[in-house]
């Protein structure tokens, strides 16, 4: 699939990992590090824009390497960009460790991935139909 992006950025575009990789690595686009103080909460820009074609979404997404050693994350996550939106893509960082953390100029700091979707159209009924579930939500199946 091809997909039109303006890279503002002074990085290359984002690529995949792997062969099979699912998401492509997003950087920060800094002037200067920043440095994120436990449980404080930052957008860091990427100096990327895209237009994605209708019918599809980017997804980002956590880089797991980042949760686990650094208690580094993000909030609204999967954060989606929709297909019509042009501004630049912006990370919504969160760092959830209880030490600082400095973000560079170029750190992998999200992952994007390109979904495909579908819009509801809603039909309003009175009942819905039955299933083994039913109304049974968190933990209804037990610890097993």
């Amino acid at each position: 699939m091809k997909i039109q992006i303006i890279n503002e950025s002074h990085h290359p575009l984002p690529q995949y990992a792997t062969q099979q990789s699912a998401g492509l690595d997003l950087r920060a686009n800094l002037d200067a590090p920043i440095t994120l103080q436990p449980m404080e909460r930052r957008l860091v820009p990427t100096g990327l824009r895209i237009a994605l074609p209708q019918g599809y979404e980017a997804q980002v997404r956590p880089r797991s390497g980042l949760a686990l050693k650094h208690g580094i994350t993000l909030l609204n996550t999967p954060g989606t960009i929709d297909a019509d939106y042009r501004g630049e893509i912006g990370i919504i960082l969160v760092n959830l460790s209880a030490e600082p953390f400095t973000i560079a100029d170029g750190d992998r700091i999200a992952q994007l991935v390109i979904a495909r979707y579908e819009q509801a159209e809603w039909t309003e009924v009175c009942t819905l139909d039955t299933t083994e579930r039913g109304e049974g939500g968190f933990g209804h199946s037990g610890k097993q």
